[in-house]
Formats: structure tokens, sequence, C-alpha cells
């Protein structure tokens, strides 16, 4: 449940990218588009930061030895990483390339967010048990107040999203809907 949203809160989406939101995941991306869309509506409406994050896979953790190659993103449309057109962004918005699973680590998030005076975030995108989680682990480490907006966000496996949700997010953030968090924004 949410309880408050911080005067000083920002909006930070995770990977809703052309290739990404074409992947098939555990609750339809229509739906996580939707939800996501009114998040930026609202939070541009109330004058908030919004902070559009997106990967680019060049980085050292792509090029690891792994046994799972699944969905490599080695053959990508030219298009494949910008985000998906119902995510009205504008040139005021903070874009974030990672190149790893967290939109923290070796890039000027955390900056971008102190320059603001930003104490909290709210998090939504894909994927909810990499991108979501590792941001949000990061996150707690710097001492952001977390907000997860529960249906604007999935993953491409439903059990590896419901363990973030029932195990990591509670502990360290507080879990609503998108309409909950628009109402405490208000």
């Amino acid at each position: 449940m949410i309880t408050a949203l911080d005067q000083n809160t920002a909006l930070v989406l995770i990977d809703l990218q052309k290739y990404i939101v074409q992947l098939s995941c555990a609750h339809p991306m229509a739906g996580i588009l939707e939800k996501s869309a009114a998040l930026v509506e609202a939070f541009r409406k109330a004058g908030k930061p919004i902070v559009v994050v997106h990967v680019e896979p060049i980085g050292a953790a792509f090029k690891t030895r792994r046994d799972n190659n699944r969905n490599s993103m080695t053959e990508l449309p030219a298009d494949w990483n910008e985000i998906a057109p119902e995510i009205k962004t504008e040139p005021t918005d903070i874009f974030i390339t990672k190149k790893n699973w967290g939109a923290f680590y070796n890039t000027g998030l955390h900056q971008e967010l102190q320059k603001r005076g930003v104490t909290q975030i709210v998090l939504a995108g894909v994927a909810t048990s990499i991108g979501v989680e590792a941001t949000a682990r990061s996150a707690n480490e710097y001492a952001y107040n977390i907000a997860f907006a529960s249906d604007a966000m999935t993953d491409m496996f439903p059990q590896a999203h419901a363990h973030s949700f029932k195990y990591i997010f509670p502990r360290i953030g507080e879990v609503g809907t998108t309409a909950e968090i628009i109402e405490k924004l208000g």
C-alpha cells in the first residue's frame, strides 16, 4: 500500500523499448504501457521529473558467459531501442542509457535525481525481476523511498514477477497500483 509520496518524487520507467515491449510477458503489455502512460501524464501534470531508462546491451554484463542465452539481443531491428510510442516523452525528460540490469550503476541517474532534490522514485517497466528490481535495490542503497506501480510492470516469467513482489519489493519500498500512486501524487 502506498502511504505517501514525497514532495520531490520522480517517475522512473525501465526499458519500455519497442523490442522489449514485444516480448512474451506474464501480463499483457498493452495494459503495462497504458498504466505507464497514465503515470507519465500524471507526473507531467504535477511538474515532477520523469526518467526514461533504456538498455543498450553493449556493456560487460551482456558479454559474460551464462547458462541461459535466451532472448539474446544480437540481431535487432534498427529501431529496437526507441521508447514505445505509447510513452509520450518530452525533451525535458531525463534520459538514461544503462548497459547493465540496473539504472544506477555506471550512469548519471543518481546525480540527475540529486540535482533535482529527489528523495523518492516511483518505478514501472520491464522486466520486474531484472531491470526494475536491480534499479530498486540500488535506489534502496542510495536511501531513496521507493513506490512500485504493481500494474505498470511485468516480466517474461510469471514466477520471477511474483517473487519480486512477494519477497523483495515489500522489504525496500511500498507497493500499490497506478491509481493509488496518481491519487497520492495529486
